[in-house]
């Protein structure tokens, strides 16, 4: 790319910006936080080595967008999710084999945020905790799947248990199912792997459903 091509892309920021987190979002997926260099995505973007230092000042806060930017498409996702139940006027336990479609599709559609959180969770950054578009998204999710579900106020501790089981049923098949899903006997690249594991957990979480419905939950155990 010769030089008057770059210096055109950087004349338009908006453009240059999301080119620079595309690149960003690939290689730190790929390689590792630690094993990209801000010049590095510079070249993978197509810009100028500066150019990322130039618009995020730091490798840092370039991560910081680039996950901010992965939380903004689950919080647009959900609230599609959310208005699309609500108008389809079904029960709970139609809209719950719905969410769970929605997520598993989106998360299939997204490898690199899969990859980008997990390489988070392996590292001693700290960059998800506290990030407040983080901490909202998951508020939204919660709220989302209490309406989507007609439950309310008095169900929230449940409710976050619910999502926090919904999110781990999810994407474990997507990080570990070409190493613990294969001990077990699952090919993740057989044609129906995907649609059985659809399946699979939303009958379980609808058992969570019917359970909340059927019976009331136990009170804690008091000493005697």
């Amino acid at each position: 790319m010769t030089s008057s091509v770059l210096r055109d892309r950087e004349r338009n920021p908006a453009r240059s910006r999301e080119d620079i987190l595309d690149a960003a979002e690939r290689l730190f997926a790929e390689r590792g936080y630690e094993a990209t260099s801000l010049s590095d995505v510079g070249r993978e973007a197509g810009l100028s080595r500066a150019a990322p230092g130039y618009f995020f000042g730091s490798k840092a806060e370039l991560l910081r967008a680039v996950l901010e930017r992965c939380f903004e498409e689950v919080r647009a996702a959900v609230r599609v999710g959310r208005d699309r139940a609500m108008a389809s006027g079904q029960g709970a336990d139609v809209i719950l084999a719905g969410v769970v479609t929605d997520y598993f599709d989106f998360v299939a559609a997204r490898p690199n945020f899969v990859k980008l959180v997990q390489r988070e969770a392996l590292s001693d950054r700290r960059t998800l905790t506290g990030m407040p578009v983080g901490l909202a998204t998951g508020r939204e999710m919660n709220a989302a799947l209490g309406i989507e579900l007609g439950l309310g106020p008095d169900d929230e501790t449940e409710l976050t248990q619910l999502l926090f089981s919904l999110i781990a049923l999810v994407w474990f098949p997507h990080i570990h199912g070409d190493t613990l899903g294969r001990v077990v006997g699952l090919d993740p690249q057989a044609p129906d792997y995907l649609d059985a594991r659809k399946r699979h957990v939303t009958e379980l979480l609808r058992g969570w459903l019917r359970a909340r419905s059927e019976v009331p939950l136990l009170s804690q155990p008091t000493n005697r």
